[in-house]
């Protein structure tokens, strides 16, 4: 009797501790740039047959013309671990919350002084450091939101089938 007590007892407690696998996974992103090291930080939310850019009217994850957290959950964070110019324009080291505003053909992209937020929330643009714009390219569909850092310093930000590319040296 002991014994099927003490396997009933393993199976439920087994089942209390499984977990499940979030819904926006966290991911990080490190790549040398030159003698530089890049480092994002963010969470992956999935299109799962959602509208994710369009207008504010159509109610997408990520309206046009408003501040987007750049991913989910917390504010997407990126580190640079010396001074930089992103598009040309200078970037001291440090950590900043990386914000953007999509558009249909060009997105602003937001280096903010708050590195630690919880979402566009408490985002406030006069602790933003520098404002970039990036190109809206089509591609092929990305289930996943997917930032990438290639050696040559382009930064990518994928989602549904969106990509918009800026540039660090």
């Amino acid at each position: 009797m002991k014994k099927y007590l003490a396997i009933l007892f393993s199976v439920m407690t087994f089942g209390a501790f499984a977990q499940k696998a979030p819904a926006s996974p966290p991911a990080v992103v490190i790549q040398k740039v030159g003698s530089t090291e890049v480092m994002i930080k963010y969470a992956q939310p999935s299109v799962k047959g959602r509208l994710v850019f369009a207008a504010k009217d159509a109610k997408p994850l990520a309206p046009f013309g408003e501040v987007w957290r750049t991913g989910a959950n917390e504010a997407t964070t990126i580190e640079f671990s010396s001074d930089v110019t992103v598009q040309g324009k200078p970037l001291a080291k440090g950590v900043y919350s990386l914000f953007t505003i999509p558009g249909p053909t060009e997105w602003t992209v937001i280096f903010n002084s708050e590195a630690k937020q919880w979402g566009a929330y408490t985002y406030k643009a006069d602790k933003d450091v520098l404002r970039v714009t990036g190109k809206v390219s089509e591609h092929a569909m990305t289930e996943k939101f997917t930032i990438g850092v290639s050696p040559a310093g382009q930064i990518t930000l994928d989602w549904d089938k969106s990509s918009v590319s800026i540039y660090v040296k």
